[in-house]
């Protein structure tokens, strides 16, 4: 009796053990999922311009960065925490969101204006290549979010280009910047870039 009591605990301690053992590629390859998962969902909230639904993705104390470019500027992108965010989304008031490429005008533009122009500029949900912590999407103009967002997780939606006259230079890359937040990922900035002069 002894005997099997010993053998059952053994076996139940064993078991648990393999159980806690977590492989780290096994770790990261949930974590990969889970990032591309989340992209999916926050790309269908945008494409059906469901704000609200946007808003819960936002990181609760962070907040969220838009970037016009691939140049994510500090000083001058507008960063929203989810409250002001969901209040600025549905009114028509513009605001300035950054400077034009090339001519240097300000964008100053409603938020539903901005997201049909620098956010959802083309099908993301349904991009040509989606990429997880590496930029497809290159052009002349510097693309610091290695700087910015340093060892923070982000996706990229990208298309080569749509017309081929263009020869790629229409290109279009949408980057999604991930935090952690109580165990959780969330949304601390949503990068579009394209091709700059």
């Amino acid at each position: 009796m002894k005997l099997l009591l010993i053998i059952l605990v053994f076996s139940a301690s064993a078991e648990l053990l393999s159980f806690k053992t977590v492989n780290n590629s096994e770790l990261q390859t949930t974590n990969d999922s889970v990032l591309l998962d989340l992209t999916k969902e926050i790309l269908t909230a945008i494409k059906e311009k469901d704000y609200k639904k946007l808003t819960e993705y936002i990181h609760p104390e962070d907040g969220i960065r838009f970037s016009p470019y691939g140049f994510i500027d500090t000083a001058n992108d507008v960063t929203a925490t989810p409250s002001t965010f969901r209040l600025n989304a549905y009114i028509n008031k513009k605001r300035i969101w950054g400077y034009f490429d090339g001519s240097g005008d300000t964008i100053k533009m409603t938020s539903k204006e901005y997201f049909k122009r620098f956010v959802y500029d083309a099908d993301f949900l349904n991009a040509e290549k989606t990429s997880l912590n590496q930029c497809l999407g290159g052009g002349n103009s510097q693309n610091n979010i290695l700087v910015i967002y340093d060892g923070l997780p982000f996706t990229e939606s990208y298309f080569s280009g749509f017309d081929e006259k263009f020869g790629g230079m229409d290109w279009r890359a949408l980057r999604l910047v991930f935090k952690e937040y109580e165990g959780k990922y969330y949304l601390v900035a949503i990068v579009h870039d394209e091709w700059t002069i």
